[in-house]
C-alpha cells in the first residue's frame, strides 16, 4: 500500500517539476522537529525532477553557524519566525513557503501503563500523577509543553519532576526507562523504538509547530531549490508529509 502511495504521489508531483536542462545539487540544511518529512520530500523531488537532493542534518546550534558563516547551502527549514528573521538578515532571499506542521503527542516505555490523555482535566491529573516528565529545553514542542503547563495551573508543582532534554529526542530518555512520560512532536517520537506512542494532546490543549523552507542568499542552485520548495507545499505532497507522522502546514 504505502509502495503504491509513494509511486501515485511521485506520479503526481512530476506534473509540478520541469525536467532541468542540467540536473543541480541542492543542500538542504534541516534539525530534528522535521528531518522525517524533508527525507521523504527529497527523496520524491530527486525521481520527480532530476536533481539531486542532499539532506544535511544539523543539531543544536550547528544550522545557524553554517548559516551566519554562509557555509555552502542552498536551503534552510525552520520554524516560520526563523525564516522571517533570515529573511531580514538577508541570510535568506524570496518569500518564505511553509510545508508542513506537527502537533505534540506523549510517550511512555513499552509496555508501560498508559496515562489518561483523553481530555484537559485528565491530561492535568496524569501529569500530577507522573513520578517524572520530559520534554525539550529550546525546541518548539518544548517551549509549548513548558507555556502549557503554566497555562493549566500546574507549573508549580511539577518542577521537581521535570526534566528538559537536549540533542536528543524525549523518547529516547522513555525508551531507557529513565523518564515515565514523554512529550514531544509527534514525528519525533514515532521512530524511536522500545516506547508506546499514547496519543497527541488533547484538541483542546493542541498546538502545532509548524515548518516553513527558505532559499539561502548563498545557494548556487536557487531555480531548482525553489522548484522544490513549491514542491514541498503543494498539496500532492500532503501523503509524504503524513507519512511521517505530521501534517501538511494549513494554508
Amino acid at each position: 500500500m504505502t509502495r503504491c502511495l509513494t509511486a501515485a504521489t511521485a506520479c503526481l508531483l512530476g506534473v509540478l517539476v520541469q525536467g532541468p536542462s542540467r540536473a543541480a545539487e541542492i543542500v538542504v540544511l534541516t534539525n530534528m522537529g522535521v528531518v522525517s518529512a524533508v527525507r521523504d520530500l527529497a527523496g520524491a523531488f530527486e525521481r520527480a525532477s532530476g536533481h539531486k537532493v542532499i539532506v544535511s542534518f544539523e543539531l543544536g546550534n550547528a544550522m545557524m553557524q553554517k548559516i551566519n558563516s554562509n557555509a555552502p547551502a542552498d536551503m534552510v527549514t525552520q520554524t516560520p519566525d526563523v525564516i522571517d528573521d533570515l529573511i531580514k538578515q538577508g541570510k535568506v532571499v524570496g518569500e518564505r513557503v511553509d510545508f508542513a506542521r506537527a502537533g505534540i503527542g506523549v510517550a511512555v516505555k513499552a509496555g508501560a501503563p498508559k496515562p489518561d490523555i483523553g481530555s484537559a482535566d485528565a491530561f492535568k491529573r496524569s501529569m500530577l500523577a507522573a513520578k517524572s516528565i520530559a520534554y525539550s529545553r529550546a525546541g518548539a514542542s518544548g517551549v509549548y509543553v513548558a507555556k502549557l503547563m503554566q497555562r493549566l495551573g500546574i507549573a508549580d508543582e511539577l518542577k521537581d519532576k521535570i526534566k528538559l532534554v537536549d540533542g536528543v529526542p524525549v523518547a529516547e530518555l522513555v525508551a531507557k526507562g529513565e523518564i515515565e512520560i514523554g512529550m514531544q512532536q509527534i514525528n519525533v517520537i514515532l521512530p524511536v523504538a522500545g516506547i508506546d506512542y499514547v496519543g497527541p494532546l488533547p484538541s483542546e490543549l493542541q498546538g502545532y509547530v509548524v515548518f516553513a523552507a527558505g532559499i539561502l542568499a548563498v545557494s548556487k542552485a536557487p531555480e531548482a531549490a525553489r522548484a522544490m520548495a513549491k514542491f514541498m507545499a503543494a498539496p500532492e505532497a500532503a501523503p509524504l508529509i503524513r507519512k511521517s507522522g505530521m501534517e501538511p502546514a494549513t494554508r
